[in-house]
């Protein structure tokens, strides 16, 4: 995976998430948030695992849903942030952070019924082999985030501590077809890039959502959204 030793350091797990999901950055975590828990349904005992899951962002929000779950992340200082928001929401019972690697997942087949990865794919240096050891391990469907080619985030991703894999719709269909996986939907969103977002307060940064989302209603306007919200079934 890209930027490994960047995303480890102890510093990056500490201010993860103040620089990303703090000021106009909680818009974007509301959004994604919202994402998951449209394409996921009722979550009462169901077995889900994230990958990727960082410092827990989603990881603690599907256990507070009624979600038996395992966040795996490579990062070993993310994952001591996890353990701590579970503990601060009351939610460790129903969570378990293991460290590991995407690649080579440590769990049986058809372990879990769903499988999520959420701000993964982008740093993917083999996504279709990722994407087939997440299907191995679910029995029923996966849900994941793709940041997309022609969007503003092209403009800008040379820039970003690790990079970023864009992909095409095109492209994210034939992975789906490679590995037998069926599209039940896929959501667009974010025409304003991300990095204004978090630049700003809230105050600022809701207005120009509305605007955003509005300019996003109009057609042909998906062909140039940052993000790409798949859910798919086994």
């Amino acid at each position: 995976m890209k930027g490994q030793e960047w995303y480890q350091a102890d510093d990056v797990a500490q201010e993860y998430d103040e620089k990303r999901f703090s000021r106009g950055g909680q818009l974007i975590d509301r959004r994604e948030k919202a994402a998951v828990l449209d394409a996921l349904g009722p979550l009462e005992d169901q077995d889900v695992l994230e990958i990727a899951c960082g410092t827990g962002r989603f990881t603690v929000m599907l256990a507070q849903e009624g979600a038996n779950v395992v966040g795996l992340d490579i990062s070993a200082a993310m994952l001591q942030q996890g353990r701590r928001k579970a503990k601060a929401a009351g939610v460790s019972g129903t969570l378990e952070f293991l460290r590991g690697d995407a690649g080579r997942l440590p769990f049986p087949d058809d372990h879990f019924d769903t499988v999520v990865a959420m701000r993964f794919f982008h740093l993917a240096d083999d996504p279709a082999a990722f994407l087939s050891e997440m299907k191995r391990v679910s029995r029923e469907r996966i849900v994941f985030d793709t940041f997309n080619r022609f969007s503003t985030r092209s403009v800008y991703n040379w820039a970003l501590p690790m990079g970023s894999r864009l992909y095409s719709k095109s492209e994210v269909s034939i992975l789906l077809a490679k590995n037998g996986l069926e599209l039940v939907d896929v959501e667009d969103d974010f025409l304003v890039p991300y990095g204004l977002y978090r630049a700003i307060p809230n105050a600022f940064a809701s207005p120009i959502r509305a605007i955003d989302r509005a300019v996003g209603r109009l057609p042909l306007s998906d062909h140039l959204m940052s993000v790409s919200y798949w859910n798919v079934r086994l």
